[in-house]
């Protein structure tokens, strides 16, 4: 007999075997999809704990002094002591800084619809506007004390002039990137630009606009702050301020640390908005 007579036969499986085989690998994959998400959603507090805790072992390895470099455990110490003058003044810089960007939404998204779909004002404006953006805010600072006092309104025009900028640059671009072919195409159809721009250009600038928003919250709670040191009566920037003057350093990185978890609150906003939004922008980028 051949040596093909002689080899084992593996046994056929019924139709019902090979359901409950491929129904078994989709559970397992389906089980690795969500210990990958657990995963993902704990690495950013794996991160910060890691962090912390080489920090802390950082400090007291090396004796490093309180007013030098506090360790977390003493800045939780401070947040817990000053718990009601850091919410209280919290609470008026998260008020400015919203106010500001705002404001800076409003404002930025119109002109950045009037910069891409116009090549004209484009030419004429944004130069100017460049200009403008690369003055450093601390030097406006006194002027807008001179002009409105010392009060929360320079804390809002600071955060507001520092995070305009990018949301007009992204919207701009979002909207100047139309193919001009597609353009020709809608015009060829009896699209007029009014109708290119609202049902073309808004869309193609939506991923763009929430990319600029994530920047430009971040920026306005520097500008908000930044003013807050040096023309205002009330806000982290000013409780940071008096802290260094008194030497309590561990008061000044509470401060740090209250406006870090309020700038990742105010992104995560924009990111949930984002998702709900452009996720026809962002659907295959789960997958890495």
């Amino acid at each position: 007999m051949s040596a093909e007579c002689d080899a084992p036969q593996r046994p056929r499986r019924s139709p019902a075997g090979r359901a409950a085989e491929r129904a078994l690998r989709d559970q397992q994959r389906i089980a690795a999809v969500r210990r990958r998400q657990r995963f993902v959603s704990a690495l950013p507090w794996l991160i910060i704990i890691g962090f912390l805790l080489l920090w802390e072992l950082f400090v007291r390895a090396l004796g490093i002094a309180e007013f030098v470099l506090p360790a977390p455990t003493i800045i939780a110490m401070s947040m817990a002591k000053w718990w009601e003058p850091l919410l209280i003044n919290a609470g008026v810089t998260l008020m400015t800084t919203s106010i500001g960007f705002a404001l800076a939404i409003a404002v930025g998204l119109a002109t950045g619809i009037a910069f891409g779909s116009s090549t004209l004002i484009y030419r004429g404006v944004y130069p100017l506007l460049i200009a403008f953006n690369s003055v450093p805010k601390v030097a406006v600072v006194p002027v807008l004390v001179l002009w409105f006092g010392v009060n929360a309104i320079p804390a809002i025009i600071t955060a507001f002039v520092i995070s305009v900028f990018p949301i007009v640059v992204n919207v701009a671009t979002g909207i100047a990137t139309i193919e001009p072919e597609q353009r020709d195409v809608l015009r060829a159809l009896g699209a007029r630009k009014r109708d290119i721009m609202l049902k073309v250009g808004l869309p193609r600038a939506m991923p763009y606009f929430f990319a600029s928003l994530k920047i430009a919250i971040t920026v306005a709670f520097v500008g908000s702050i930044t003013a807050e040191t040096v023309a205002s009566e009330s806000g982290i920037g000013h409780l940071m301020i008096v802290a260094s003057s008194r030497f309590d350093v561990p008061l000044v990185f509470a401060g740090l640390i209250v406006t870090g978890i309020m700038g990742v609150g105010m992104y995560a906003i924009a990111a949930v908005i984002e998702t709900h939004t452009t996720k026809w922008a962002t659907r295959g980028q789960g997958d890495f």
